[in-house]
């Protein structure tokens, strides 16, 4: 738990700018037909200060230095602005069935003080359907909260963007294309967070929900270079309430279009980090999956690069030459984003042959995207990113629930075969091993724990397999006409099999390495002369095999779960018919990747 509530510290919200506008509430007496400008916003000219409670005349307009929101009463639209009167995005009250809200009858303000402003609307609908909502503008925050009242069953977020991203905790984020899918409106799972990456890269509008079963959709418009995601449509359902964030300022977001060219190849960005954090980073396969990885942060010259902390794990350093990563899928290559001490930001798009056959080559192709996830210990104040936005709207222990902090946590139990195999083998070149038989001893233990606990994580992934393709033959049977895209995540799932199949005459089991271990007390231990270090290397040899086997299919297991859990987000963006399939895998996945071994490689 230590580590968790360091981590929560770390996400103690910004405080607000030192001369910031402070809350603010004002009628402007004359409904408005034009989008409201600086000026007019500065000169307030005929406006009155509301400070009791009582329903308003014209348009009401609340303020709290970070952003302003303008509830319209001819449109019935509450709109979003960032300092300097930018406009964000439109807020928009819809039936249960989606109609649309196209008028305020009534405004009023039952709340205005220092702490925030609340703002209740009456509005209609173009068939004179009735439905209101309570909108809360809290101090220094950069979201707006929504609480829905009778005839109110959705919000309409309309802030153009071409890329949308769902934000995943536990693998990789879902990089929504408009230029990917077809028709006007998709579904989209349904997790807590929704990111318009709006405007020319300076706001990124968050969507925040409670629960899963809230519903969201997303509309589109537009073709070839023009189309955009038009809106996203968030259910109300039974949490009662929906924020909407706006994260403002120059470069807050950044996208580059990665060329097969551009493999392996460094790219400066035309994009400087406007403050340290950390930054995720989006590349685009080939097939439309996406993979994350967090951006490097260099404080001084020639010094190690900082890969930063994420739920449950340390801060991590990277060389500063080469940027060398190792996984057991990809095996050795350079670290793909990072940035310098003067915070320019770099991309190497991989281009890699890997180490398994489920993945023969890994590619990245067509978009990439950056904004800011977490922060560091050197975000400032007033910077806000995407976790800052998470725990302000829905607390510190839904915030908790949903980073899964103790889930995030990766397990490490004994040593690794490797280790154990060189800690020996050095014992034995010295002649130490009667003196140091405790510590052989020992050694031994913890090879078998090691491979113990690796072996408990492939079961959990070949019990997760097996259930899936149960549960995906049962739908299949179920429901024809989804065949197609169920046949597709069953063709993934069967990989784990697969894997496992190729690897089983190496990996061995837990028991074949307690007989090995007993065999090397027996035999070996106390062996002295020539033919001791021999029969050590033997033994290290047969050892590491199999740890390594393990190592490496434990997280091409891994690396299936995160594929099969993205696919099926992706299919149900061109078939809303595979809602809850798509539902129930990402459900099961979330589980199954819980508590990861570090040979796993959770975090890129």
């Amino acid at each position: 738990m230590r580590g968790a509530w360091v981590f929560v510290v770390a996400l103690l919200p910004p405080t607000q700018e030192a001369g910031r506008v402070t809350m603010g509430v004002w009628d402007t007496a004359v409904p408005g037909g034009e989008a409201l400008s600086p000026a007019s916003f500065d000169a307030k000219a005929g406006w009155t200060r509301v400070t009791d409670p009582q329903p308003l005349k014209g348009d009401a307009v609340v303020t709290n230095g970070w952003l302003v929101a303008v509830f319209r009463r001819k449109t019935g639209a509450v709109e979003l602005h960032s300092e300097g009167m930018v406009p964000r995005a439109r807020l928009v009250l819809q039936t249960p069935t989606g109609e649309p809200a196209t008028r305020f009858e009534a405004l009023t303000v039952p709340e205005s003080n220092r702490g925030g402003a609340v703002v209740a609307v009456s509005a209609r609908t173009s068939k004179d359907a009735a439905l209101s909502c309570r909108f809360r503008l809290g101090r220094g925050d950069v979201s707006i909260e929504a609480q829905p009242g009778p005839g109110a069953g959705r919000l309409r977020v309309e802030a153009p963007a071409r890329f949308a991203v769902l934000p995943d905790f536990f693998a990789d984020d879902i990089l929504i294309d408009a230029a990917r899918i077809p028709g006007t409106s998709a579904e989209v799972p349904s997790e807590n967070l929704l990111l318009h990456l709006a405007g020319p890269g300076d706001a990124v509008v968050v969507t925040v929900f409670q629960n899963r079963e809230q519903e969201v959709r997303i509309a589109l418009e537009g073709a070839g270079a023009e189309r955009r995601l038009a809106a996203s449509e968030v259910e109300f359902g039974a949490s009662q309430k929906v924020w909407v964030a706006v994260l403002a300022g120059p470069r807050v977001w950044h996208s580059v279009d990665v060329k097969p060219e551009n493999a392996n190849q460094v790219m400066p960005l035309d994009w400087t980090m406007p403050f340290l954090a950390s930054w995720r980073v989006d590349f685009t396969r080939p097939n439309g999956l996406a993979d994350s990885w967090d951006m490097l942060l260099q404080h001084k010259k020639h010094q190690d690069y900082i890969k930063p902390a994420w739920p449950g794990g340390p801060a991590e350093p990277v060389n500063d030459a080469t940027r060398r990563r190792f996984t057991e899928v990809l095996g050795f290559f350079p670290y793909p984003c990072w940035s310098d001490p003067e915070r320019r930001g770099y991309i190497q798009p991989l281009e890699l042959t890997t180490r398994t056959k489920f993945v023969p080559v890994l590619q990245y192709r067509g978009p990439a995207v950056l904004f800011p996830m977490g922060r560091v210990p050197e975000t400032p104040p007033e910077a806000f990113t995407v976790v800052d936005v998470l725990r302000n709207t829905l607390g510190v222990g839904p915030c908790e629930n949903i980073l899964d902090l103790e889930g995030q946590k990766q397990e490490y139990k004994g040593v690794a075969t490797c280790n154990a195999r060189d800690t020996i083998e050095e014992i034995y070149k010295k002649g130490e091993q009667k003196k140091r038989r405790d510590e052989i001893l020992k050694a031994l233990d913890d090879t078998h724990a090691f491979v113990t606990h690796i072996r408990a994580r492939i079961t959990l992934y070949v019990e997760f397999g097996r259930k899936v393709r149960a549960f995906l033959a049962e739908q299949k049977k179920a429901r024809h006409e989804l065949s197609g895209p169920v046949d597709e995540l069953d063709r993934i799932a069967q990989e784990i099999e697969a894997r496992v199949e190729e690897r089983a005459s190496r990996i061995k089991s837990p028991a074949d390495v307690a007989k090995m271990n007993d065999e090397f007390r027996k035999s070996v231990l106390d062996a002295e002369g020539p033919d001791a270090l021999a029969k050590v290397k033997t033994y290290g040899e047969e050892l590491t095999r199999i740890g390594g086997n393990q190592d490496k299919l434990v997280s091409e297991c891994r690396w299936v779960v995160r594929t099969l859990r993205q696919q099926s987000a992706l299919l149900l963006a061109s078939d809303a018919r595979l809602a809850p399939v798509a539902a129930e895998l990402r459900a099961r996945s979330q589980e199954v990747l819980k508590n990861p071994s570090r040979h796993e490689r959770a975090r890129q």
